[in-house]
């Protein structure tokens, strides 16, 4: 029942802005919307505004990399609406040189959420006001969520306390090998379990 009332909104919709969304489906109870880009804030709009959605909080704006895809980002927006108690998904696609118009002058959350996936992935918001990275230090170069950003040869800075200033120092992303135990405690380990020996002294 809750499906055939969310694939209803997704036609009244996708009625409403035939010429701005792409296709709707329903995934894991949720709708999703694929739009154009282009008409992002005019979309944005009406699904805050409408009565039938009346979507007024933006939970998160996320981006996605498909490198061997021209357009190679999807800009995912989730939103909730707190008076019809439903959720829906809006995915845009992008490439890396075309921006996507901000949404920020709807939803004001959105313009930390822009500058994160700007710094993360390199997605460019246009009319946004103030575009700048949120996450990486000064001077950080590159966009290190993409799949093609390498994990070497770069350098970090950071401020030494010892040297009192600014130092650069190579990127070092180890990753020791680790032996992981999925065995429950409850199942019968055959070695004794941490605070285990403690237990045993006191018997």
């Amino acid at each position: 029942m809750a499906d055939e009332s969310i694939s209803e909104l997704g036609e009244y919709i996708a009625a409403a802005l035939a010429s701005e969304v792409s296709g709707t489906s329903v995934a894991h109870g949720e709708l999703m919307v694929e739009a154009r880009a282009d008409a992002i804030v005019k979309i944005m709009t009406f699904l805050r505004d409408d009565q039938q959605c009346l979507f007024k909080l933006l939970i998160d704006v996320c981006g996605v990399d498909h490198p061997e895809r021209s357009e190679r980002f999807d800009v995912v927006y989730n939103l909730l609406s707190l008076k019809h108690n439903q959720r829906i998904r809006v995915k845009v696609r992008t490439d890396e040189m075309t921006p996507v118009p901000s949404v920020a002058g709807v939803y004001k959350a959105a313009g930390w959420f822009e500058r994160e996936a700007w710094d993360l992935y390199g997605i460019l918001f246009s009319d946004h006001p103030d575009l700048r990275r949120l996450l990486t230090d000064y001077g950080f170069e590159g966009h290190p969520m993409r799949k093609d950003f390498p994990l070497t040869g770069f350098v970090e800075l950071r401020y030494d306390d010892e040297q009192k200033r600014v130092v650069y120092e190579p990127v070092a992303l180890t990753q020791e090998f680790r032996s992981f135990d999925f065995m429950s405690p409850w199942e019968g380990a055959e070695y004794i379990l941490p605070g285990d020996e403690k237990a045993e002294g006191q018997a």
